[in-house]
């Protein structure tokens, strides 16, 4: 069984920074593509950023491009989500995620096989 683990979260005034890191565990797997979707209250998951291992790609929802920076490590299945300039619209639980196969762009959620529990971040005004 295939485990991951998110940590980083918290509570930060806008404008403010954190950075969530996700680790895998269990099972021994190799990912294509690792990323991070968030759920804010009373709306859809979406889908933050992922990272190919492939060819080093990386892919941002335009509401994070230019703030959030998403780096890692394949040979480790481990992800980081550097998060600046946070606003009170980033509050949400942030999932990290891991896609055994290959996929275009972002992907959605089907794409990805292994979802973490999530980890709470709160931006205040």
């Amino acid at each position: 069984q295939v485990q991951l683990v998110e940590s980083g979260g918290g509570l930060v005034q806008a404008g403010g920074s954190l950075r969530l890191s996700c680790a895998a565990s269990g099972r021994p797997f190799s990912s294509y593509a690792m990323g991070w979707f968030r759920q804010a209250p009373g709306q859809g998951r979406e889908i933050v950023a992922r990272i190919g291992w492939s060819s080093g790609s990386t892919y941002y929802a335009d509401s994070v491009k230019g703030r959030f920076t998403i780096s890692g490590d394949g040979a480790k299945n481990t992800v980081d989500l550097q998060m600046n300039s946070l606003k009170p619209e980033d509050t949400a639980v942030y999932y990290c995620v891991a896609a055994r196969l290959p996929f275009y762009g972002l992907g959605t959620g089907s794409d990805y096989d292994y979802w973490g529990q999530g980890t709470q971040v709160t931006v205040s005004s």
